[in-house]
């Protein structure tokens, strides 16, 4: 099924438009639907022709790339497969073969297409340039997985400028699509057990597809973590690897820093033992465009001014779960004697829930302002914090999104029962953002479980939203 991509595949094919070739990149995190989108896409056009990288490993080289290429063009177009020694070759005789007539091209995995060869960007836009944008009927398609290597190699590369037409990064998908594999089942399942599923598995369509909606949620996390044959029990070793190659075991140690909540750089710095320099923020920075990590930054309510000291937070829920209770047991696993005890009974799993809660949340933005009803401009949106000082205390905000003249302020709780204590918390919080001339202030609570008497008869909270309305569009 192609579920919740509506508007990007809106906006990828207002891109192609009739009368000028047009050059696409799409990124995104491994598994998350980007061969799928430009499948849905390839619907629209008569000819669709479709190349992929091999996967790093022992013996793939720049040759092997070029003979899996070569192979690929034969089986696509039937032709004889020819011998191939460099990428300028390679794309003249696929643009030989694309001279007219609507054509997509899939140029898919393409940092692993390019390994070997430094210029491999340069040849593709010499090739671009002379052969493939002659075709006005044409639209050709970079994607990958490896995030940083399109944006160094491609989208900040000065030969692509101005030659790109439309950029796609696809993050998770929205939650009231998740809904939707549930089936026919999703209004008699629970809201509660789909988020312990989405707790696991994040809004990844992939992941989202071994889900059977037969079986208790239990019994389909047992199946996929706790398996030597489940996707959620192999795929981290196997995206980290492919993903960073040589620089997956420092980019593991990173991550291990910020299981249990976000970090600023030093912090991290001094947790893995390494002195701070530019290689460690070389490798944040592609964990974070592999769409692992976010970097947020504090903007200040009143002034907007940025703060110069972001944290660094896990924002892959599968990345978080996998790290913390399915590595620990990988022996376990293999041997056949895996854990019996249900997810629920995992040591510390309510805290770590509650961070994949606020990670659900935060990945849903516009799904969640939509739902407040906010139709003014956005000015700022995220999470907010603030460090102590001899003049205010240290705070915390899991939400807080700034119009022009009001500051929603967002709570997020993951419980089976929030008391008025929740008031209180946010109350003090307001107090210590200080002084907010000129701003109206509008709490909100984000919640799953129920809302103890006097919660709602408070009346403090201007709006109440529960993981059943997150689940609904």
């Amino acid at each position: 099924m192609f579920i919740g991509r509506e508007r990007e595949l809106e906006e990828i094919i207002a891109s192609t438009k009739p009368r000028r070739a047009t050059l696409i990149v799409c990124r995104g995190r491994r598994r998350v639907g980007k061969s799928r989108l430009v499948e849905e896409l390839s619907k629209k056009f008569p000819k669709f022709l479709r190349f992929q990288g091999l996967a790093p490993r022992e013996g793939i080289d720049h040759q092997a790339q070029l003979d899996h290429f070569s192979r690929t063009l034969s089986q696509e177009l039937s032709l004889p497969a020819l011998p191939l020694s460099n990428w300028s070759d390679a794309f003249k005789l696929l643009a030989s073969q694309c001279q007219t007539g609507k054509v997509l091209i899939l140029l898919d995995e393409i940092s692993w297409m390019g390994q070997g060869d430094p210029d491999f960007a340069g040849r593709l836009k010499i090739a671009w340039d002379e052969q493939f944008k002659k075709n006005p009927n044409l639209a050709l398609v970079l994607c990958g997985s490896v995030s940083s290597w399109i944006e160094r190699n491609i989208l900040r590369h000065t030969a692509f400028v101005g030659r790109i037409s439309h950029t796609l990064t696809l993050g998770e998908l929205p939650l009231p699509a998740c809904n939707q594999f549930w089936g026919k089942r999703a209004d008699s399942v629970s809201a509660m057990e789909k988020f312990k599923f989405l707790a696991v598995t994040g809004g990844i369509p992939r992941y989202l597809e071994e889900l059977d909606p037969t079986i208790p949620v239990e019994e389909n996390l047992a199946a996929l973590c706790f398996r030597d044959s489940g996707i959620l029990f192999q795929d981290f070793e196997t995206i980290f690897q492919e993903i960073f190659s040589r620089r997956a075991g420092t980019c593991r140690d990173l991550v291990h820093t910020l299981i249990d909540s976000p970090l600023n750089f030093t912090q991290i710095c001094k947790k893995i033992g390494k002195a701070p320099n530019g290689v460690i923020t070389e490798y944040l920075e592609d964990l974070e465009l592999s769409g692992f990590l976010t970097r947020d930054f504090a903007y200040s309510p009143t002034t907007m001014t940025c703060g110069r000291n972001p944290r660094y937070r896990i924002s892959d829920n599968y990345l978080r779960f996998y790290l913390k209770y399915i590595e620990p047991h990988r022996d376990r696993v293999e041997k056949g004697i895996a854990p019996r005890e249900t997810i629920s009974d995992f040591k510390g799993v309510d805290t770590i829930f509650g961070l994949q809660f606020e990670n659900l949340v935060l990945n849903q933005l516009p799904h969640l302002i939509a739902k407040l009803g906010i139709k003014a401009p956005i000015e700022n949106a995220g999470p907010y914090f603030q460090t102590a000082t001899k003049r205010r205390k240290s705070c915390q905000i899991d939400v807080m999104i700034r119009t022009r003249s009001t500051l929603y302020l967002g709570e997020i709780k993951y419980r089976a029962k929030i008391t008025t204590k929740v008031i209180e918390e946010m109350k003090e919080k307001v107090r210590r953002l200080g002084r907010l001339t000129d701003l109206s202030v509008r709490p909100f609570l984000v919640h799953t479980g129920q809302l103890a008497p006097g919660v709602g008869e408070a009346d403090y909270f201007d709006t109440f939203i529960s993981m059943d309305d997150l689940l609904l569009k």
